[in-house]
């Protein structure tokens, strides 16, 4: 590779590193070249970009961008996957190929925003729920939590009121 193409291709690494919410990084050893066509395949609907790397060019794209953590997760033949969207996509993702497929692939680590995953991380971010989902939760948690305060605030008030009513009988009635 000429000098050249590794500064585009450093350039191009370090834009998509910039612009990713996650990183994972696999080690592919054992693949076939159509095992690796599916997997970017099904990579490719979920927004996932999986691209195989030269150690040194992905470590000078790191450190153009500031993610020096990366660096501490990349050893051997590395490739890696480039999630645009919600975090827990490309973990899902690369975990239901290698289930799926009985794949050889294998899970190094990851970095989300600054934070450096391991292999076990990465698959315990798999079995969290989409985003969308986890902020439905909290929000229902939240409004259970103010129901059940206007309830609270509202039975002192609907208690009293149903003292007066009732005084009011006994006074018309006697």
């Amino acid at each position: 590779m000429r000098l050249e193409e590794k500064k585009k291709t450093v350039s191009e690494l370090a834009q998509k590193l910039e612009r990713s919410n996650i990183v994972i990084t696999t080690n592919y050893i054992g693949l076939t070249v159509a095992e690796m066509t599916e997997l970017r395949r099904k990579l490719r609907q979920e927004d996932i970009e999986f691209r195989v790397i030269k150690n040194t060019l992905a470590r000078f794209a790191a450190e153009q961008v500031g993610k020096d953590k990366l660096n501490s997760i990349i050893e051997g033949p590395t490739a890696i996957a480039f999630g645009y969207g919600d975090e827990t996509a490309p973990a899902k993702a690369l975990l239901d190929y290698i289930r799926s497929a009985k794949s050889e692939l294998k899970i190094s680590g990851g970095l989300m925003k600054e934070r450096v995953l391991s292999a076990s991380e990465v698959a315990t971010l798999a079995t969290l729920p989409p985003k969308e989902v986890l902020i439905a939760k909290l929000l229902s948690g939240m409004q259970g939590s103010i129901f059940a305060l206007v309830n609270v605030l509202n039975a002192n008030i609907a208690g009293f009121t149903n003292l007066l009513v009732a005084r009011k009988k006994q006074l018309e009635g006697g």
